[in-house]
């Protein structure tokens, strides 16, 4: 039997621009019983990654272009949010009223650039959220500093919700890892009955994000942060980058 065990500590305090994230992850799953072990993988939104590293941008402080303002017009949204959104992309795929989705430059598809003002104080509505500057590399340090803080060698998927072509709803999809094999390429190897697997690469990371959203929540539940442990997980450190599809390899286009 297989047996693998999510924990989602509710203890998580709010993040401010610039605080240490390690020290918060430790210090909540501690508050709320658990000791980090070797071979634990932790899950961390990406909102309080992009938090911690004082992502923000003010809308005030932006002056659109003419793209900007021409896409707004068209999708029927702020010209300022739009040249954020623009600052962050690498190229426009769709634009129709309410929707705007882009590649953003380190190669996700996704809405806005993942760039949004959901579970940001209200206070300031001049504010938006963008993602992680290179959220493998804060996989990274995040990983080392809990090491160093915990004792601890853990795995570290930084999550994010995507929508997705074809279906409705989001779900979790990993942005940046660290310790955690993000792909695990399996072509050569046998099925049940002796036939090559031609194509199987089960999307490791991605299905670790995923899983651990039905237990963090995408809404007002105050839980970012979450622990699996259990899973046999072939440990490594590519990036979380290897899970994106080359433009020459997109056939939707």
């Amino acid at each position: 039997m297989v047996q693998t065990t999510f924990f989602a500590p509710d203890s998580v305090p709010l993040i401010a621009p610039g605080q240490p994230l390690a020290p918060v992850i430790v210090e909540s799953f501690s508050d709320a019983g658990i000791d980090l072990a070797d071979n634990d993988i932790l899950v961390v939104a990406q909102k309080i990654v992009s938090k911690s590293e004082n992502r923000y941008r003010r809308l005030a402080s932006i002056t659109p272009g003419e793209e900007a303002r021409d896409f707004a017009a068209r999708c029927q949204k702020d010209p300022r949010f739009i040249q954020a959104v623009l600052d962050e992309t690498e190229r426009v795929i769709r634009c129709s009223p309410g929707v705007f989705i882009v590649r953003h430059r380190r190669g996700y598809c996704l809405a806005n650039a993942g760039i949004d003002q959901s579970n940001i104080d209200p206070v300031d509505d001049d504010v938006v959220l963008l993602l992680p500057e290179d959220p493998d590399a804060s996989a990274r340090q995040l990983r080392s500093e809990i090491r160093q803080l915990a004792g601890a060698d853990v795995g570290i998927v930084i999550s994010d919700s995507f929508g997705r072509p074809w279906r409705l709803g989001t779900t979790g999809v990993c942005i940046g890892c660290a310790g955690v094999l993000p792909i695990h390429d399996q072509r050569g190897q046998k099925d049940l009955y002796g036939r090559t697997l031609q194509v199987t690469q089960p999307a490791i990371g991605d299905e670790i994000a995923a899983a651990a959203s039905l237990v963090m929540g995408e809404a007002n539940e105050g839980r970012p942060l979450a622990l699996l442990r259990g899973l046999s997980v072939i440990p490594g450190n590519p990036p979380a980058t290897e899970l994106i599809r080359a433009s020459n390899e997109d056939l939707f286009r």
